[in-house]
């Protein structure tokens, strides 16, 4: 039986590693010898990522993932291959360390007049992760504060609905005004030749993908691209003002 929805979410586990270019070659390497490619990337085996991240007037969500509290929630719009074809609403949420995901489409006229900061008025019709974000802009002045864009190389197992991502090229930018732009004002966030490997499943990673990666001689991090592109762009001075 499928529980996931809204009434029984169901949490999956999401691994983070930091890793060196040469690292993500031979990570490639290997994956490409175990793993299919992800139906929608592109010829190339790889898309682009853009998302546009909320906070509010407290930098709550910021502070919460640099504190590791649990449950949080952070909201994001998110389109891919700099196309406003497909735009989705996502709030994600940890809690015991383990990830659920909501979302739902949204218009370029909605996209749009949330990217000023300004709260959408239908929220009797709304779905409910709209509602959600609504309400938090409504009560704590949440609005979009910092855009973070990558190129992502995504592989998917379907035993343990197994799903492993090579991120690289991440920018951030506070230019939330251009995120429907073909190109926007960013800057890069890693240092000098590191990338970002993410691994997610359900309950088990099968051992074979566990052993051939060599999982446990990476180096975790429990940081969020939206945290470490938060934390470029406040330390540069050019914190959101309200």
């Amino acid at each position: 039986m499928d529980i996931r929805n809204d009434n029984h979410p169901m949490f999956r586990h999401e691994i983070k590693y930091l890793i060196s270019t040469a690292q993500m070659k031979m990570l490639q390497n290997q994956i490409n010898r175990m793993l299919p490619l992800d139906k929608h990337a592109a010829s190339e085996g790889v898309y682009n990522i853009r998302s546009l991240y909320f906070d509010d007037y407290d930098n709550r969500c910021f502070y919460e993932n640099e504190n590791g509290t649990e449950p949080r929630e952070k909201f994001r719009i998110r389109i891919y291959n700099h196309s406003a074809e497909r735009i989705t609403l996502e709030c994600k949420r940890k809690e015991h360390g383990k990830i659920h995901k909501s979302s739902c489409p949204l218009t370029i006229e909605q996209t749009q007049t949330l990217m000023t900061g300004q709260y959408l008025r239908d929220i009797a019709t709304q779905p409910e992760v709209l509602k959600k974000l609504t309400h938090r802009m409504m009560t704590t002045r949440m609005k979009p504060v910092v855009i973070v864009e990558y190129d992502r190389i995504p592989y998917t197992y379907k035993m343990g609905n197994v799903r492993i991502t090579l991120d690289h090229n991440m920018a951030a930018s506070t230019a939330v005004e251009c995120f429907l732009d073909e190109e926007i004002p960013k800057r890069p966030i890693m240092g000098l030749g590191q990338q970002l490997l993410e691994v997610k499943y359900d309950e088990l990673l099968p051992d074979y993908i566990y052993n051939n990666l060599q999982l446990k001689n990476l180096r975790q991090t429990t940081f969020s691209k939206f945290y470490l592109c938060r934390k470029f762009t406040m330390i540069k001075g050019e914190r959101h003002e309200f």
